[in-house]
């Protein structure tokens, strides 16, 4: 399987569904999602982080962040909506996509400008807005979709062509505080999404519809290429590769010796144990990863 690297759709199968998924408890829900938001958006940082080694002449380190990028999305992801039995059908995955899109549109990217302008961050507030009209537009095309879908008229829309943003090590290019949360929050829901939409679009594929996988990729492109990218620049995302070694090693050794376990204590404590075997697995990654990491850093001093 290669590697889902940015602007790079993993081929994916959709999960099994778990057929105890809805005795799962609220926490180890709560718990589920919060793993397959930071593991999704290390696997978009982790592309971005490649790619980056790769120009300062460090393919080995780029080969690394790849690698472990992949294992995120294609087997912690993977894992984690398999338990939470996320993917359902053609219908009810449009109508998520469609309530996401219409609070990102109505609600979180067009505060996000607000206060970007507020903040004196105008460059930042443009981009917001920028993104709240894309957002919009998905919620559309998605509408469209639902109707040919459920009532067998009209067309699935074309996909949208994710306009490339490359993102090269920098500074942040926002000075609030608020900004800069704003930013982190913004681009854990855009690689949240693009994700999702793969596995939708797996889904759309098994039940017979390209039409409709190829506007999930295609919008799923654009929230990873366009998006992610556009906030990561004006985030700052990417530094040096030693930083990018460093932020990468300080996050997954917290995954390994807190989090996760912490996640696992839980799930065990409420008899979720297939939540639990999911949490100490990934914990046990992390650690590996945090190790291949450190490695990699101290061969570059």
């Amino acid at each position: 399987m290669p590697g889902p690297g940015p602007g790079r759709p993993g081929r994916w199968s959709a999960p099994t569904p778990y057929t105890a998924a809805r005795a799962l408890q609220a926490q180890t829900l709560a718990d589920l999602a919060t793993a397959m938001k930071g593991g999704v958006y290390a696997h978009a940082a982790y592309g971005l982080f490649a790619a980056e080694a790769e120009r300062a002449g460090h393919p080995d380190i780029g080969r690394l962040f790849r690698t472990t990028a992949q294992t995120e999305l294609n087997e912690h992801l993977h894992e984690a909506v398999t338990l939470v039995n996320a993917v359902g059908t053609n219908a009810a995955n449009l109508h998520e996509a469609i309530n996401g899109e219409t609070y990102e549109h109505q609600v979180v990217y067009r505060g996000f400008a607000d206060q970007a302008r507020q903040d004196g961050d105008l460059e930042a507030a443009e981009l917001f807005s920028e993104i709240a009209a894309d957002e919009g537009r998905h919620r559309d095309a998605f509408r469209t979709a639902l109707t040919a879908v459920t009532t067998g008229r009209g067309t699935v829309p074309a996909p949208p062509k994710a306009d490339v943003v490359a993102v090269p090590a920098g500074l942040p290019k926002v000075k609030a505080a608020r900004t800069k949360t704003n930013l982190d929050t913004a681009m854990h829901g855009e690689a949240l999404a693009y994700t999702k939409y793969l596995l939708f679009a797996a889904h759309a594929k098994e039940t017979g519809n390209p039409a409709l996988a190829r506007l999930w990729e295609g919008t799923a492109e654009v929230e990873l290429q366009e998006h992610f990218a556009e906030e990561a620049v004006r985030a700052g995302l990417v530094r040096s590769t030693r930083d990018n070694l460093d932020k990468a090693i300080t996050g997954k050794r917290n995954e390994a010796t807190t989090v996760y376990p912490g996640f696992a204590e839980q799930a065990t404590s409420v008899g979720d144990t297939a939540a639990a075997r999911f949490f100490r697995g990934t914990a046990a990654d992390g650690a590996r990863h945090a190790a291949a990491f450190q490695k990699a850093l101290d061969q570059l001093r």
